[in-house]
């Protein structure tokens, strides 16, 4: 029994698991900042803006609270994001890109983002199939190289 559940458990913290609802969790070797920077140096290199950066641990320390570090970034390039908005305009809703990074309660970091397929089941964008997929190798080609 005690096999299987340290067999489950190196199963949860492999380095990327993608969860029915769209939400795909990656482990980090650095720091929650250093990843964050990593992410946002590999995204500029791909072309894209970097719409805005949120510490959520500063926000918390501000009004006198304390949580582990965790941060988001909202990032895209517009010719990506703008046909599935067009396709649907709720689609804003989670566009541009965003992904967090955060430590958990054992001090180890996380990168968490929403695939573009799931944004475009849960839009019903249709006829977007390929730029979708690109979208999804993106995503999951700069955290992988950030990650590392």
């Amino acid at each position: 029994m005690k096999v299987i559940a340290l067999s489950l458990l190196a199963l949860a913290l492999s380095h990327t698991a993608s969860a029915a609802d769209g939400l795909v969790t990656k482990v980090s070797r650095h720091s929650v900042a250093a990843t964050m920077d990593r992410i946002e140096s590999i995204a500029k290199e791909k072309g894209m803006a970097i719409f805005a950066r949120i510490d959520h641990a500063a926000g918390a320390k501000e009004v006198g609270m304390k949580m582990p570090a965790a941060q988001v970034m909202i990032f895209g390039n517009p010719k990506g994001g703008t046909p599935l908005m067009l396709a649907s305009p709720g689609a804003a809703l989670d566009l541009p890109l965003r992904v967090a990074v955060w430590e958990d309660a054992q001090g180890k970091v996380w990168a968490s983002y929403n695939s573009v397929s799931f944004v475009q089941s849960r839009h019903n964008i249709t006829g977007k199939d390929e730029l979708v997929k690109n979208l999804d190798s993106a995503l999951d080609a700069i955290t992988n190289k950030a990650l590392e």
